[in-house]
């Protein structure tokens, strides 16, 4: 079969991590896919830190894993420290992360996706597109290729356009080693669309045995490790530490000197970089009160001696990056593998899309990852996973798949981007998400995998497993509904603990959703041990129940309001609806109306400039 008269159902181009997810999903679910990179060696590289996970990001890899992605497993296989943050807060706020060997990370992706039925590789840079009138016919290779497909999703990351800077020195570039992607957006802003540039930056790489590590605090992971996938992939038994460090004055010293020639003060980059991690030179800017930054030392695999210095993200040049890092404690004689640097592409703003990521102006057209604004492997995957289910339902004549914000973190992301647009690199935070006792880690797959095995993502052993966790869960909260405990059996426990003891029998479900106390507290319980080792209930049902008895109200109170504001989105504005003809609307609300043409009462509700009024305009207007 041959590239040169071969039409695929999907054609993905990029092979990050949205390309990598977007290829899988699309090919998982039957559509003949065709997966175009500029290097093969290089698929789901990591290209900044190597980690997946963490506040907020370890809920979207548990979601995407859920789903029937591959994101979950892939890090599991590859990871070297597991940490489970804000355990001490509420289980709505814990969230995993791992760091991962980058090595073995891109490898796993690369054999697993070889793996997978009904995909095709190609490499070489797709520098345009082909259009039938408004709807996409296929690609355009530098090679001068011109390969068909019913529907594309582009993954572009950092490399359309990319520039990379490093002191006063600028050079094309997708990243470090690799060359920009030409062509795409000029195709695109022909067709109508509107583009911006964004900016992202990485920090040096060091060699690891440069530095002193008895001058820093050691951060080892955590001494019982989980995993992401659902499935039965195995925990670390070992694990890398990484090492935190700080800044001081001599360093912030030392980098003002560089500030003359640094492209974010000279103006040569224009283009706005993520807030929420932002450069070393933007901090001491910005922070200026602030006298000293942490510096994470993060080892990139379990046989490389390469260091990622999570903290000092520079866009600085060369020779002050060289003397300023000095002056962190352990980096006295630190020897470089690749100095920091900057990098500004083109996005599209993604008011522009749909929910199913198709665009607007051309049908069957898809845009995934950091094209779409957002920054991290995680919001990148989660959106590559969506574009390849929809893209493969188009061509199968089916209905888009789409996640309400109720439903998933991956349903804030894209509701988020396409509702509100975004002129900063997003990235996802819990404080993002209204719902987020529902949409917790523990619960992903209860929440999604039903709904992955609807689409032929998912597999049967995945539903098997969910449907057995939710037995035994409601089967132990049952048993703690229905058993009665002595005075005599729990007073010692009560008494242990500091706590009001009972005067009378009473139901174990009342006793164990004590806060101060966990089901853990009563080990030596033989009616309860006798149930646990009977029923064979694991870890992570004990987790279910435990979370159960705290923080069912705080559940059902969320889950009724979720509820009630789903109403809003069974209320569908017709695609042709003219705002412009409702008087009753204020100037902006038109404007933005008009603009970002929302498919329900509830998103256009979320549409900043848009106030409870006109909605209230708009639901009169439509009958209800």
């Amino acid at each position: 079969m041959s590239l040169l008269n071969t039409k695929y159902d999907v054609i993905v181009v990029g092979g990050g991590h949205a390309g990598s997810e977007a290829a899988a999903a699309s090919a998982n679910m039957g559509a003949s896919t065709l997966l175009i990179t500029m290097s093969l060696q290089n698929i789901a590289q990591m290209s900044c830190n190597p980690a997946m996970g963490g506040i907020a990001k370890g809920q979207i890899i548990r979601e995407i894993d859920a789903l029937g992605g591959y994101s979950g497993i892939v890090t599991d296989k590859t990871a070297i420290q597991f940490k489970m943050l804000n355990k001490s807060k509420g289980p709505a706020m814990w969230s995993p992360r791992a760091q991962s060997d980058r090595m073995m990370f891109a490898e796993c992706w690369r054999n697993m996706l070889e793996g997978t039925n009904n995909l095709d590789f190609y490499q070489d840079s797709v520098n345009g597109l082909l259009f039938e009138g408004n709807k996409i016919s296929g690609v355009k290779t530098a090679l001068g290729l011109h390969i068909k497909a019913r529907s594309v999703i582009v993954t572009a990351g950092t490399f359309l356009n990319g520039l990379i800077h490093i002191g006063e020195k600028t050079f094309g570039g997708g990243r470090a080693g690799e060359s920009s992607s030409t062509g795409i957006t000029e195709d695109l802003v022909l067709k109508g669309f509107e583009s911006g540039r964004m900016k992202t930056g990485t920090p040096p790489r060091v060699d690891g045995r440069s530095l002193d590590y008895s001058k820093m605090e050691e951060q080892p992971g955590d001494k019982i490790t989980e995993t992401f996938s659902y499935l039965d992939t195995t925990p670390l038994e070992k694990q890398r530490s990484c090492y935190l460090t700080h800044t001081n004055s001599k360093v912030h010293e030392i980098l003002k000197e560089g500030f003359d020639r640094s492209p974010m003060f000279t103006g040569r980059i224009q283009s706005t970089g993520p807030r929420y991690c932002p450069s070393i030179e933007d901090k001491i800017d910005r922070f200026a009160s602030k006298d000293r930054h942490q510096v994470f030392v993060e080892p990139e695999g379990w046989n490389t001696v390469e260091i990622y210095v999570n903290g000092f993200s520079t866009s600085l040049p060369e020779d002050i990056q060289d003397k300023a890092i000095r002056h962190i404690p352990g980096f006295q004689n630190v020897k470089f593998f690749r100095y920091g640097y900057a990098i500004e592409y083109d996005y599209f703003p993604p008011t522009q899309l749909k929910h199913s990521l198709e665009t607007k102006l051309i049908e069957n057209l898809f845009f995934a990852g950091q094209i779409n604004g957002t920054t991290g492997y995680e919001e990148a995957a989660a959106q590559g996973l969506m574009a390849g289910v929809n893209a493969a339902l188009k061509t199968q004549d089916k209905e888009p798949f789409t996640l309400k914000r109720s439903d998933a973190y991956i349903g804030v992301l894209i509701d988020d981007l396409i509702t509100k647009g975004t002129d900063e690199p997003y990235r996802m935070f819990t404080s993002r998400a209204e719902y987020r006792t529902l949409l917790r880690q523990d619960n992903a797959d209860s929440r999604l995998t039903p709904l992955g095995y609807k689409l032929g993502l998912a597999s049967k052993e995945r539903l098997d497993r969910v449907t057995e966790k939710q037995q035994k869960t409601a089967k132990f909260i049952k048993f703690l509904e229905n058993t009665s405990v002595t005075k005599e059996q729990i007073n010692p426990i009560l008494d242990r603990k500091g706590l009001s003891k009972i005067n009378q029998s009473v139901k174990l479900y009342k006793i164990t959703a004590r806060p101060q106390l966990n089901l853990s507290d009563f080990k030596d319980l033989a009616c309860l041990q006798d149930f646990i080792l009977s029923e064979n209930i694991g870890k992570k049902i004990i987790e279910q129940v435990e979370i159960h008895l705290k923080y069912s109200g705080y559940i059902d109170k969320e889950r009724l309001n979720a509820d009630k504001l789903n109403r809003l989105e069974n209320v569908i504005i017709p695609q042709s609806f003219n705002y412009k003809k409702v008087n009753s609307l204020s100037h902006e609300a038109k404007e933005k109306l008009s603009k970002i043409q929302p498919t329900t009462i509830s998103q256009a509700s979320r549409i900043s400039g848009v106030s409870p009024s006109d909605i209230s305009v708009l639901l009169v207007y439509m009958g209800r």
